[in-house]
């Protein structure tokens, strides 16, 4: 999902999200790894790779994110934070270099009916280098669970200028709490299939292992 959660990775874990997002013309491939070493925040750093039009992969993105919980999220009750971080464009032509986009975002979570229902909520913005522009970011997403390993997940959320993006999609864990596969596909509104995608995702979480 594009719309974060009020969660971090366990203090002295480590997590790996990856996920392939299928393009009209474009294939993206992705990992963020990130680690929560003195319990105090989590720490991302990884990016993506992209082959267009069938040609060899290359690099297009560096992140480098900070985000810590300040009031965390149980059972029937809410939760937020705050994450900051760097997106660096390798494609661009130009302000492709460090530190990149900067951007920020609260995340918000609330949770109903035991965490059968967790609704999240995203406010921010990011700081477009190349165009010197800053852009008010937003995302409204849910985990709905239809058995104890199942969920759907649909969300709605603008990261430019244009018309928001909306995607629908099924999490399942494959072992409880440690891995984690996903499906998803996506289309701008209001839009024709130009930006249409599907993704796939797979998410390993590790026990604490970090001294």
């Amino acid at each position: 999902m594009y719309t974060d959660d009020a969660r971090v990775v366990d203090p002295k874990s480590c997590q790996v999200e990856s996920w392939v997002r299928f393009n009209r013309d474009s294939t993206e491939y992705w990992a963020l790894p990130a680690c929560n070493p003195l319990g105090l925040f989590e720490l991302t750093y990884g990016g993506a790779g992209t082959r267009f039009d069938g040609e060899s992969v290359e690099f297009t993105d560096n992140i480098l994110q900070a985000k810590a919980i300040f009031k965390p999220l149980e059972a029937n009750g809410w939760g937020w934070g705050l994450a900051a971080g760097t997106d660096r464009h390798l494609h661009r032509d130009a302000a492709n270099g460090w530190p990149g986009d900067a951007y920020a975002y609260i995340p918000a979570s609330f949770s109903f009916d035991d965490d059968a229902q967790v609704v999240h909520l995203n406010a921010g913005f990011v700081h477009r280098r190349d165009l010197d522009k800053y852009v008010g970011t937003w995302g409204i997403g849910a985990e709905v669970q239809l058995r104890p390993d199942l969920y759907f997940i649909p969300e709605i959320y603008a990261n430019d200028r244009g018309r928001p993006f909306a995607q629908i999609g099924m999490r399942y864990w494959i072992v409880k709490d440690r891995v984690q596969m996903d499906a998803t596909v996506g289309n701008r509104l209001d839009s024709n299939t130009e930006e249409r995608w599907f993704s796939l995702g797979l998410r390993v979480l590790s026990p604490a292992f970090i001294p």
